[in-house]
């Protein structure tokens, strides 16, 4: 994960108050909602993880893609289409990709990955950045010009493939795979929440490298 957005480095948990972010030793630190919103990305890192925390972690009986059960579930939709919070994905994303050069691109493997692509390519723009979108369908089109990648053409161009939260690694890999097929290159996967089930080893083992904004330890969860 990001090292700076790592609890150690941050005050005490915040939390959510309306539209406030609420640490309990600072008191408020700024609007989540508004023109007056600061893009500070300390802020952003602890908004995201409190909403997150607050809206997206779900406790039960799940049954993973791997086929595993698992006492919680992170359901990264509830907040990566909420309009408060997709800005701040964006930021922590355009964040953890940085280092990167030359990437044109980010997308990945409909449905998780739209909206992280999205919030990337909508707050590089307002930063000044060039980043375009793509989608991967799971399939390519029986009908029209049976496309399986839909937007820019990525012939000869580096791109990232997101998503919003991993557990084996088989979305990135299908993702890869068709962008591969249009001539793109991946430099990397980058992802949301890393779910510690071995998606980075599997992505990796690809010859791919593998980032990822938020961990489990990040959101007080274990492995499982």
């Amino acid at each position: 994960s990001i090292t700076a957005s790592t609890p150690s480095s941050l005050p005490s948990a915040p939390y959510i108050v309306g539209p406030w972010l609420v640490d309990k030793e600072r008191g408020v630190l700024d609007r989540l909602a508004g023109s007056d919103l600061v893009w500070d990305r300390r802020i952003a890192v602890m908004a995201t993880f409190a909403f997150i925390k607050a809206d997206a972690v779900f406790h039960g009986d799940f049954v993973l893609t791997s086929g595993k059960h698992s006492s919680y579930y992170v359901d990264l939709r509830k907040v990566s289409l909420d309009h408060r919070v997709a800005p701040l994905i964006g930021k922590v994303m355009l964040e953890l990709i940085a280092e990167f050069d030359g990437v044109d691109a980010v997308g990945g493997l409909t449905m998780g990955a739209d909206p992280i692509a999205s919030a990337i390519l909508h707050q590089g723009a307002a930063a000044g950045l060039v980043y375009d979108a793509f989608v991967v369908r799971k399939e390519p089109k029986d009908h029209g010009r049976g496309r399986q990648v839909e937007g820019p053409d990525l012939a000869g161009r580096k791109v990232i493939v997101v998503e919003d939260t991993s557990t084996t690694g088989g979305s990135p890999l299908k993702a890869i795979e068709a962008v591969r097929k249009v001539g793109g290159e991946v430099v990397a996967v980058a992802v949301v929440v890393d779910r510690a089930t071995g998606a980075r080893e599997i992505i990796e083992a690809e010859g791919v490298q593998y980032r990822a904004a938020i961990s489990l330890d990040d959101l007080g969860l274990s492995p499982q």
